[in-house]
């Protein structure tokens, strides 16, 4: 029962937000409760799960309130300018440089093994730039989830360590053979990038024909109509205005890569450029190296970015407005989604899931379990999450492996390959994955509708790739 509790809950959720028919906090919140009653939990327990569950988020919740705000103020006083600037210079305003950039950033960013960081690092650096050329969010979503995915098998990241202890191996024997798969996938997704990057120019290119000829059609009608008015008697002044000349009023082109408006000038500070990048550079420093709580240093960050460039009242609060809905409606996700997880994890729901789901394996597929764990890696991201599988689930298919020749490294290091690393920047069952479509302003059904294809052939090519170089068999290996 739990167990059919628990599947039918997170298909409804995924359906709910995949379908785009209700908001996020409520597919988040209220289907786990209808759910856990119908399990026959009663009000209390359900209280219990929870509370339990939001104590696990409030700090993830708190920080990003924080750091959304800290990002828009240093983006706000133009502290990104002069990369937006220097990148639209080494692309040339050219969708496909700028996808490529991102998705090498982002991997450069995860090197510590932490998507909060990352995303936290790339994604208000680069969205100035997606916005001012017209390119599509969730582009760059995709774009940052393929580059981070691919680096999430770092023996120091969070799959690789739970794996680990599961295993009851080094990291680092787990990570080094699968070495060559990671850079194939890394590889991989700089391909897809080239390729996103095609289809926004193609995109944008579209765009901008349909809106010219529409200005066309506009001063020609606007033309036809003055010539047909004017007297007989008077001289035709009507003229057809060429492609050299300025576009009508009304249908005033829109800024470069490179331009602010009016209101953007106003909030630059140029002179407190240095000030706010060491400021940047030592927020992200504490943040990597842990001297304290993350919510604690964007705390502080928020406040010391305010009083030096924005000081008074007025100024402040106008800067805390402006980007306290964004905060505040992923902040509301966030807290839905930690009783999301606390209903699931106390009601038992996760770990009746693992046992029903390893039950149903025929004793004919063991022997190919690596290469099955492999290639579904990435759709089961979307059903446990990295403490479900790697402490609930692979266990077990360890030991149904193991009793058909199939080492349980073997098993292990086949998971990595997609589940929670290449797969954690669509599963709602982790917190930086609300982080990430927070950040960007994405739709969380559209983000993983967008991405899943890209992520999923990424493991598969990894997969190929790990069969290749003998990593995993199809077979039992002993």
């Amino acid at each position: 029962m739990l167990a059919w509790a628990g599947f039918l809950t997170i298909g409804v959720i995924l359906a709910l937000l995949l379908s785009n028919r209700v908001a996020a906090v409520v597919a988040l919140a209220g289907v786990p409760i209808v759910f856990a009653l119908i399990a026959g939990f009663g009000p209390a327990e359900i209280g219990e799960f929870v509370a339990d569950g939001l104590g696990g988020v409030v700090g993830v919740t708190v920080m990003f309130v924080f750091a959304i705000t800290y990002f828009g103020v240093m983006r706000d006083a133009g502290l990104f300018d002069p990369l937006i600037r220097r990148i639209v210079r080494w692309a040339g305003n050219a969708p496909v440089t700028i996808c490529m950039a991102t998705t090498a950033l982002a991997m450069a960013a995860h090197l510590d093994g932490a998507g909060a960081t990352t995303f936290l690092i790339t994604i208000p650096a680069m969205i100035p730039l997606f916005d001012r050329l017209g390119m599509s969010r969730l582009t760059l979503s995709v774009c940052v989830g393929l580059g981070a995915g691919t680096m999430n098998l770092l023996p120091w990241g969070g799959p690789t360590a739970r794996a680990a202890a599961t295993a009851g191996v080094p990291a680092n024997d787990l990570w080094v053979p699968l070495i060559p798969a990671q850079l194939a996938g890394m590889v991989a997704a700089l391909a897809i990038a080239w390729y996103l990057g095609v289809r926004e120019s193609r995109r944008l290119e579209k765009t901008a024909a349909v809106t010219g000829a529409r200005a066309t059609r506009t001063t020609g009608t606007t033309t036809t109509e003055t010539t047909t008015t004017t007297p007989a008697s008077s001289p035709d002044t009507g003229t057809t205005p060429t492609s050299d000349e300025p576009a009508p009023e009304g249908e005033a082109e829109p800024p470069a890569a490179d331009e602010l408006t009016d209101e953007e000038r106003a909030l630059r500070r140029p002179r407190l450029m240095w000030f706010n990048a060491a400021l940047t550079i030592a927020v992200l420093a504490a943040l990597i190296v842990g001297v304290a709580p993350p919510e604690l240093i964007f705390l502080v960050g928020v406040v010391v970015a305010l009083v030096v460039n924005y000081p008074g009242l007025k100024s402040q609060t106008a800067r805390i407005e402006a980007h306290a809905t964004g905060a505040m409606l992923m902040a509301t996700t966030l807290l839905a989604a930690g009783s999301f997880l606390g209903i699931l994890e106390g009601s038992g729901m996760i770990t009746a899931m693992a046992d029903a789901a390893t039950s149903v394996i025929p004793s004919s597929a063991a022997p190919g379990l690596p290469v099955i764990i492999g290639v579904l890696g990435v759709p089961l991201s979307l059903l446990f999450g990295p403490d479900a599988f790697y402490f609930g689930v692979l266990p077990v298919l360890n030991a149904l492996g193991e009793q058909y020749g199939v080492s349980s490294i073997e098993m292990t290091q086949a998971a990595l390959l997609g589940q929670e690393t290449v797969g954690f920047p669509i599963s709602p069952l982790t917190g930086s994955f609300y982080l990430l479509v927070g950040l960007a302003g994405v739709d969380i059904g559209k983000h993983i509708r967008a991405l899943f294809g890209w992520a999923w052939l990424v493991s598969i090519v990894m997969v190929v790739v790990a069969l290749l170089t003998g990593v995993i068999a199809l077979g039992a290996t002993a």
